[in-house]
């Protein structure tokens, strides 16, 4: 781990604005599953902003910017080949208006090391701000894991054709797809099937964490009548395309997560 010692604290920046077109491309694709009930840009659209763009000669096999020991670097070129959205927690000030010139503000705030029931883990902590001018409009610790390569058999059973609960949602190829372009997260695991079963050893291709956090951030905020102040998400199982999926309260109160089949609970989340 003192090999990337080095790492903590690094900072990066990029900006975008909030178009009209990139406002009416996220609504189209999460469409009735966004609270409608507030200001400024649906809730979810700053992990659209500024995403890191590399070309693809400086992209991994998994479609993932290649990892380099070198000063120009942002994430530490950790060597586990396996690469997951595990959680964060997210902090949401003010709306973000329609149009305004968005700065993302990132820095690498710590890298611990664990050794999990699967093998060695290593975790990453990025600090992000999304900044109007002076004015910090959302803030977020997301929590990303890196660990070694998945082996056959340890996915859950993929279920598409389990029944429907009255109250659940379908994440269908369609959507995977523009939420991948929408993102621009080349992650193989979300499009190429192939790729999926052959070298990831799922069984289908993967709902995004993100996009299940979007979900569970709204349907939070349609329980609050307003935009949560805080959100937090861990992601637990995958979720697959095309598997019913539904978002329930959790045990707690100001909790809630999205239950797969024969319920298998693919994330949690707290909200306030």
């Amino acid at each position: 781990m003192n090999d990337f010692a080095d790492w903590i604290g690094r900072s990066e920046e990029a900006g975008e604005a909030v178009s009209e077109g990139l406002v009416e491309r996220y609504r189209a694709t999460l469409d009735s599953n966004l609270w409608t009930g507030g200001e400024g840009a649906p809730l979810g659209i700053h992990w659209c902003l500024a995403p890191p763009a590399v070309p693809p000669a400086m992209l991994g096999p998994d479609g993932h910017p290649r990892r380099i020991d070198d000063p120009s670097s942002f994430l530490p070129p950790v060597p586990l080949p396996s690469r997951m959205w595990a959680g964060g927690e997210i902090r949401f000030h003010a709306p973000i208006p329609v149009g305004a010139m968005i700065m993302r503000r990132s820095r690498i705030a710590s890298i611990s090391a664990k050794e999990g029931k699967s093998g060695p883990l290593v975790f990453v902590a990025v600090e992000h701000s999304y900044d109007a001018r002076a004015e910090t409009l959302v803030s977020e610790r997301q929590d990303i894991v890196y660990k070694k390569a998945p082996e056959p058999g340890q996915a859950p059973a993929y279920a598409p054709d389990a029944d429907m609960p009255e109250d659940g949602i379908r994440i269908g190829p369609v959507t995977m797809f523009r939420y991948s372009a929408l993102t621009f997260n080349g992650h193989r695991i979300h499009y190429d099937a192939d790729y999926s079963r052959e070298v990831e050893f799922y069984p289908a291709c993967v709902v995004h964490g993100p996009l299940q956090a979007t979900l569970l951030m709204n349907r939070a905020a349609q329980i609050l009548g307003r935009m949560p102040r805080v959100f937090s998400y861990r992601g637990l199982a995958p979720c697959f395309v095309n598997e019913p999926l539904r978002l329930t309260g959790g045990v707690e109160p100001g909790s809630l997560q999205a239950e797969g089949p024969a319920g298998r609970i693919t994330m949690s989340a707290r909200f306030e």
